[in-house]
């Protein structure tokens, strides 16, 4: 029958130049895909998100269940079986769903799936030990399906690189009695004001990091790490509990970078990590791992996540449906802290000599609070802070202006319009990112039990700002409080207070003659490079505690 054809997912494959072809996928071979139904009642869970995040609402701090989400928005019965219905039409029957059914994972071969999803060609593609298989070329869905789904993963995102910039100093510097030369927990917990019992003590209290880069962190680096800096803080030594597979190979920098810090600053509290699954070359681990948290009515009440892309390198559909899950986890009161990338402004040449800053997601989602860096002015002493030039920020060129950022947005823009870059680079009418900041640079990291000195990036400071909001929602819980969720909309009432501001600095963009190198600067009180500033624990403690 000549049913019409929606090319309604009509978003190329891009290969990056360090991706290798290899070619095409046996037809027997078998994938996983994902299928993200059309969820009911999208608004009403913003609307919902909203209440239980703002402070002054008579709803905040009334959090949802697993349950309650999954009533709220799971796919209305058409949707469900619509979407079987085809699957099953096609002979796929081997799929799992998820407790709020708006996901379904399947298996297929390769030959079942190009016929499923007409266009597609699934190949295979390499990088440095990594394989994936993913198809280039566009896909179609049928039009009496297209309107039950918003995309199908497993076909076109390819892992990014991972955002850990490794950069080594020259050997000669020498550490001066008295001085101190790296980042190590002692030195974090003095700039940020945290004493040696500011630890966790709640039952109920728990933090995660999640992990997507095929990259691991090593029980055996964490307790070294521990013992050589952990000395003066009670600690735990391990790691509570590894949702998804760990592999056996050498561990990850930005792996044990996220799970040494997060524990550091976040101490004695049970630390989670969710890591790469990696059971199907097709699968794509981050949204693995969002399917993860829609099917699990127990989960940490943090999560740091360093990890980002391109927001021109995702479509539309695929970034929205993703905030809507941010929104699943910020009405259960689950707090997701992203690192704000390490490129600065960044840039996308446009052709013709023409530029613009290039924002980064899910950094850019209005529903996260993002993190970004910032250095010491004296690297050999513990001073005050200014701009990491590697801070991601700017503009999302996607997402509008939440509400809850307008004036401080609005503010920074007059402050310091005389110096902004040209109007052309970027979109001020977009989620301006990031919202605070923390140390990101010369971090002391263990990895394969050796000490590294000179880790940098906001990969660092994620986990470091997650840990301290880690042990506020312990005092939080110990009170009978609600967990901190979705801190966004409180953040931004605070208008800076319990915060270091950074004011000096600006960040990289564009290496063209209009803004040479430079993007946004840092200014007082918010700003696109270091949002409202870094955490004065004590302060945030005692202001957060209010009720």
């Amino acid at each position: 029958s000549a049913t019409n054809l929606n090319v309604y997912f009509s978003f190329f494959l891009r290969i990056p130049e360090d991706w290798k072809h290899v070619g095409r996928v046996d037809p027997t071979e078998k994938l996983e895909l994902t299928f993200a139904l059309k969820q009911q009642n999208v608004d009403l869970l913003e609307e919902t998100l909203r209440r239980v995040s703002d402070p002054d609402s008579a709803q905040y701090g009334k959090q949802l269940t697993l349950e309650e989400v999954s009533s709220l928005v799971r796919p209305s019965e058409l949707t469900q079986k619509v979407v079987r219905c085809w699957l099953q039409s096609h002979g796929i029957t081997d799929c799992l769903t998820v407790h709020t059914r708006d996901f379904l994972q399947c298996t297929m071969t390769a030959e079942v799936a190009e016929t499923l999803l007409p266009g597609s060609k699934f190949q295979r593609y390499t990088r440095d030990s990594q394989s994936v298989v993913r198809s280039s070329a566009p896909y179609s869905v049928h039009d009496d399906v297209h309107q039950h789904l918003d995309f199908v993963g497993g076909l076109h995102r390819l892992p990014p690189k991972g955002q850990q910039e490794l950069s080594k100093a020259s050997s000669n510097r020498r550490q001066k009695p008295g001085v101190h030369l790296g980042v190590t927990p002692a030195i974090l917990r003095a700039r940020y004001n945290l004493s040696t019992t500011d630890v966790g003590t709640a039952q109920n209290n728990s933090q995660a990091v999640a992990q997507f880069l095929e990259q691991y962190y090593s029980p055996a680096d964490l307790a070294e790490f521990m013992s050589m800096f952990g000395r003066s803080f009670q600690h735990h030594s391990q790691v509570d509990r590894v949702v998804g597979t760990q592999g056996t190979g050498k561990a990850g920098m930005e792996a044990s970078l996220d799970v040494e810090y997060i524990m550091s600053t976040g101490a004695n509290i049970s630390t989670w990590v969710f890591t790469n699954p990696g059971r199907h070359e097709s699968q794509e681990p981050f949204l693995q791992w969002m399917v993860l948290l829609s099917n699990m009515s127990d989960l940490p009440w943090v999560h740091t996540i360093s990890y980002g892309d391109d927001e021109d390198s995702l479509s539309t559909a695929y970034m929205m449906r993703i905030n809507t899950e941010f929104m699943k986890a910020g009405v259960r009161g689950i707090s997701l802290l992203f690192a704000s990338g390490d490129s600065g402004a960044g840039c996308k040449h446009l052709g013709k000599g023409q530029n613009s800053f290039r924002p980064s997601f899910p950094a850019s989602s209005p529903f996260v609070t993002t993190v970004g860096g910032t250095s010491f002015k004296n690297p050999y002493k513990v001073t005050y802070e200014v701009t990491d030039y590697i801070s991601g920020g700017g503009f999302s060129n996607v997402f509008k202006m939440p509400d809850y950022q307008t004036s401080a947005v609005d503010a920074y823009l007059k402050t310091v319009a005389a110096t902004l870059p040209p109007q052309s680079y970027y979109n001020t009418s977009g989620r301006a990112y990031p919202d605070m900041a923390a140390l990101s640079d010369n971090y002391w990291v263990v990895i394969n039990r050796v000490p590294v000195p000179w880790v940098s990036g906001t990969s660092a400071s994620t986990p470091v700002v997650g840990g301290m909001l880690s042990l506020i929602n312990d005092q939080r819980l110990l009170k009978g409080l609600p967990a901190l969720g979705f801190l966004n909309p409180r953040l931004y009432k605070l208008k800076g207070q319990a915060l270091f501001d950074v004011t000096e600095g600006c960040h990289l963009s564009c290496l063209d003659e209009k803004v040479q190198g430079k993007g946004f600067c840092a200014a007082p009180s918010w700003d696109p490079v270091t949002g409202w500033g870094t955490p004065n624990y004590p302060e945030l403690l005692a202001t957060l505690l209010a009720e």
